[in-house]
């Protein structure tokens, strides 16, 4: 996904995380070409990026293998600019996605359905759009992260 984007987006910088080296490696090697991304290993549930220090997150069949996902989503927002995007899909819980799981032994918990759209909102995304597909297999988000209003201390003096 990151090499499409970033062949079909020359101007965009790309940074493409992954909690395991040997996928960090992967990823370095199929983006060498592309000068204008960088992949680093990165714990999605604690990112070591400033907030508000990138314009999207993406997050592509990634969340359900991050055990505690709901603190992965609070993160996109941190690192987020306010307006900033969230997109991605997922799989949701069923007895398919589950057996898959735990056929290949693969450490995850997956989203209920109905379950990302309180932790987007919660995390202070707006508006939340989450589309089920695939006989409601797979879910699609997109979502804005709010923007913080200014409050204006109208007890000061003006000189």
């Amino acid at each position: 996904m990151a090499a499409e984007l970033a062949r079909t987006n020359r101007q965009v910088h790309l940074t493409v995380t992954d909690l395991d080296p040997t996928m960090v490696r992967a990823a370095r090697h199929g983006l060498a070409r592309l000068p204008q991304t960088t992949a680093e290993q990165a714990d999605a549930t604690h990112l070591h990026y400033d907030n508000e220090s990138f314009d999207v997150v993406t997050s592509f069949l990634m969340l359900h293998h991050v055990i505690d996902w709901e603190s992965a989503v609070s993160e996109a927002s941190r690192v987020l600019r306010p307006g900033g995007l969230f997109l991605g899909y997922d799989l949701v819980a069923s007895r398919m996605t589950t057996l898959a799981h735990l056929i290949d032994r693969s450490p995850h918990r997956l989203i209920e359905h109905g379950q990302l759209e309180a932790v987007l909102a919660q995390a202070g995304f707006e508006p939340v759009s989450v589309r089920y597909s695939y006989g409601g297999l797979v879910l699609r988000f997109a979502s804005r992260k709010a923007y913080t209003p200014v409050v204006a201390d109208l007890n000061t003096e003006t000189p």
